[in-house]
């Protein structure tokens, strides 16, 4: 039984409390709220489990007589494990050593920890990352090419006028050497490729168990936003942000290819990477018409 088939009230507002402590703590910036709707979603989750008649507590034995209906308090727990995971650390943008171990390690264990929570823990594998997509396996077709090719000239129209229009583009460390340059790539693409173990392969999955796809699609942007807005996508930024993460559950939930998202975040971190070279160095990358 889901959350779907017995009411969405209860289930719902344990949800969207959980949900609404991404914003708590990456653009209120304030860990005291965070934590607090964090406990309030998980204790409504309780009663919602409770009311339906699901069991809490993961099955003492590893192999069960039927499949047991998902827990909504141990999935939403998972999801609030890796929010208190990423909030140990500042979000913004830095490309000292330091920094970029702190990155490390907090978004790695924000993906890794709930993970193994939830295969020895929970014992339901309730988070997978299914890089070649489900089977039976299809290739690449022509729309998916087509995506790829639009993502490319898509960022290269609209990224270099919203960074450099809005100068967010400084919330990014001024890169003006070889080594700040390899850094900055790095980082870009290992944080794009985060994205999507995080918020899609591990906040959309949960939500699915429990909500239609509409919902949990809109559920989980709202996280994914969240968190960009703090790493540096403000001012408008919400307004590419947020189509960019609906169009991301859509694309994975129609090819279920981790490697594909994947792909497509990175090409679009590869032109936000040229533009932030560029607007720190006019001279370099120069190759964007709608440059302010």
């Amino acid at each position: 039984m889901s959350v779907t088939t017995r009411g969405l009230g209860v289930g719902l507002a344990a949800a969207i409390c959980v949900v609404l402590a991404a914003p708590a703590f990456f653009v209120a910036e304030l860990p005291w709220l965070g934590a607090g709707l964090l406990a309030a979603g998980l204790l409504v989750a309780v009663v919602a489990d409770r009311r339906a008649g699901i069991l809490i507590a993961p099955r003492s034995s590893p192999v069960a007589e039927a499949p047991a209906a998902p827990s909504l308090t141990r999935d939403l727990s998972l999801i609030a494990l890796g929010l208190l995971i990423v909030r140990t650390i500042p979000l913004a943008a830095e490309l000292d050593n330091l920094a970029m171990l702190r990155f490390t390690l907090a978004l790695g264990g924000a993906v890794l920890v709930p993970y193994l929570v939830s295969r020895f823990g929970y014992r339901d594998r309730a988070t997978s990352f299914p890089w070649r997509g489900a089977s039976p396996r299809r290739r690449w077709g022509r729309l998916h090419w087509s995506w790829l090719a639009g993502v490319l000239v898509l960022g290269w129209l609209i990224l270099p006028y919203y960074f450099i229009s809005s100068g967010v583009y400084a919330n990014w460390p001024r890169v003006d050497s070889p080594d700040l340059i390899a850094r900055l790539f790095v980082g870009v693409g290992a944080v794009g490729i985060w994205d999507e173990l995080f918020f899609i392969c591990t906040v959309f999955a949960v939500l699915l168990r429990h909500f239609p796809v509409w919902l949990a699609n809109a559920l989980q942007a709202v996280v994914f936003v969240s968190f960009l807005w703090e790493l540096g996508y403000r001012a408008w930024g919400p307004l590419l942000t947020i189509p960019f993460a609906l169009v991301q559950g859509f694309i994975f939930l129609r090819t279920r290819s981790l490697s594909y998202v994947v792909t497509v975040h990175l090409l679009f971190d590869a032109v936000v990477f040229a533009v932030l070279v560029h607007a720190h160095n006019p001279s370099l990358f120069n190759v964007f018409p709608t440059a302010p």
